[in-house]
């Protein structure tokens, strides 16, 4: 029962995590297109975002993040201790229980995120909304992209995505 609530916690923190970053976004977004654009504008709010599209999207998410964490999730329903149920979502993410390498970038990456975050927040708009566009796209295929990966590493014999579990005893 601890795993499979362990697997359930760490699926679901992840997911409303993801979800929640989009409806946040998503209004500013909103608030950017309800006001008139140029073209210049129009031209970036569409370039970035096929550009966010592909890096945040397709490159960060779909072919790094979603496997991995898909797979910790898949770790925590056969293998998980009461701090990994109780803190599933983080472990999940890989703040902890991660090779030294990959927390390493987990941190750092948080912090440059949280860097970007302030900046981008002190934007007026059209400029706040056209970049949190290409945010909220990105975000949304990485939140199709966890979901998906997920399914198959429950129902896939032969996932083979890694962990990234460290070598000391869980």
């Amino acid at each position: 029962m601890l795993r499979i609530t362990a697997a359930i916690w760490g699926f679901t923190g992840v997911a409303v995590f993801l979800a929640y970053a989009v409806y946040n976004l998503l209004q500013h977004t909103i608030v950017a297109l309800d006001n008139p654009m140029t073209v210049v504008q129009w031209g970036l709010l569409l370039l970035n975002i096929i550009f966010m599209a592909y890096s945040e999207g397709y490159k960060g998410f779909q072919k790094s993040f979603s496997p991995r964490v898909a797979a910790r999730v898949l770790y925590l329903s056969r293998h998980a201790n009461i701090l990994q149920t109780i803190f599933a979502p983080i472990f999940c993410l890989g703040y902890f229980g991660t090779t030294r390498r990959r927390q390493i970038s987990v941190f750092i990456l948080t912090g440059a995120l949280m860097l970007l975050v302030a900046v981008v927040k002190g934007l007026d708009q059209p400029w706040r909304g056209i970049i949190d566009a290409g945010v909220v796209v990105g975000l949304s295929w990485g939140l199709i992209a966890f979901i998906v990966f997920v399914i198959q590493a429950f129902t896939q014999p032969d996932f083979a995505y890694s962990a990234e579990i460290n070598d000391v005893k869980q």
